[in-house]
């Protein structure tokens, strides 16, 4: 089997994590984000993964090429000139998911993540004998997104309802979809978006059909998403008895810590905190609904919660760093300094407090 994933652009949103590395390969609980859906797929059957992207693909491929041998499956670059919203990245790489065998492939939106059940999303396309078949999920404010209007009972798609203004349902589209073949003649080689022209038409046909995703989704392109979704993601960890969970007195809650980083004395660490590889975090520290990325260090009784701390940055003794601070790779934050809010560009020295959330150039 074959899989696309839309990589797309230059992930602005994630800014300024996304000026160091491209978006999917900003960690998401201690691996690309790309690393999470690659290996899912992997798990599934997939033998081959194309990446349509329009930004980077050297950095893409010699990033991923270690992980071809490591886990055994083959990923191919598809690059787009100019934009080529949702849909048209199809029509670009059709001749290497088509290879005559008339087997249906996955489409996977990069910034998504859940438990992939891929394996029941493919008994579930097999059982209907339609065309598409896409994964919904239920989300408590739907005027936000596109509601998929669908028969409960077939799954079978009826129509699409884009941001409604009353109530029509509760299930948008997950971004995970499994395509036959035939859907590619129905894409025209320009931007095009797979949600607003080339779903409605096959709905249109009954040939659509919605599986509601078991478990949680997030789509974590943006820092308050993120930090939601690693909360989500770690709580799944604790539902399958993961041994990746980090335990001790020093722990509260899902706490993920690689292990080759170091930990002091009397620190407290949860919950939903992730902490990276070669990270040193000395005594007396406390961490909450963080993400603590590769090489960071934090010095003595440093206190950070709700925020992200980039690549081989350092936070100061006694310093506090709350409320969604965003540090690019490699920030230094100096002892006693808060940051409320703050987001700071990649190679920056922060001397003085942040007291509301800014951007520090």
């Amino acid at each position: 089997m074959k899989a696309l994933i839309l990589v797309g652009g230059f992930g602005t949103r994630l800014r300024p994590l996304t000026l160091s590395f491209p978006k999917p390969l900003v960690d998401f609980a201690n691996k690309p984000m790309i690393l999470h859906q690659i290996e899912a797929l992997k798990a599934t059957g997939v033998d081959e993964v194309v990446l349509a992207i329009n930004y980077q693909p050297e950095v893409m491929l010699s990033f991923l090429k270690d992980f071809e041998t490591n886990i055994g499956i083959k990923i191919t670059c598809s690059q787009e000139t100019e934009p080529m919203g949702t849909a048209g990245p199809l029509a670009l790489a059709r001749d290497k998911l088509i290879d005559g065998s008339g087997e249906p492939f996955f489409v996977l939106n990069s910034d998504v993540i859940s438990e992939y059940p891929l394996k029941q999303m493919i008994e579930f396309h097999k059982k209907h004998g339609g065309e598409a078949s896409i994964m919904v999920t239920k989300v408590d404010e739907p005027s936000k997104y596109g509601v998929v209007i669908l028969d409960e009972e077939t799954g079978k798609v009826e129509r699409f309802v884009e941001k409604p203004k009353m109530f029509v349902g509760n299930k948008i589209n997950a971004g995970i979809y499994l395509l036959n073949p035939s859907v590619l003649d129905r894409i025209p080689l320009k931007p095009t978006s797979i949600e607003k022209e080339v779903f409605p038409k096959i709905a249109a046909e009954k040939n659509l059909f919605a599986m509601v995703l078991p478990g949680f989704w997030m789509d974590i392109g943006q820092p308050k998403d993120y930090i939601s979704g690693l909360r989500l993601y770690l709580d799944a960890l604790r539902r399958k008895s993961s041994d990746n969970l980090a335990n001790g007195a020093h722990i509260i809650g899902n706490v993920i810590i690689d292990k080759t980083a170091q930990i002091g004395d009397g620190c407290l660490i949860g919950p939903d905190v992730a902490i990276g590889p070669g990270c040193v975090i000395e005594a007396g520290v406390r961490l909450s609904r963080c993400t603590v990325m590769r090489g960071v260090r934090i010095k003595k009784h440093a206190c950070v919660s709700g925020s992200i701390i980039g690549w081989h940055s350092t936070i100061g003794k006694w310093a506090r760093v709350e409320n969604m601070t965003i540090l690019g790779e490699d920030v230094h934050v100096s002892d006693e300094v808060y940051s409320n809010g703050g987001v700071v560009l990649p190679h920056k020295e922060i001397k003085s407090s942040i007291l509301k959330p800014e951007i520090v150039m």
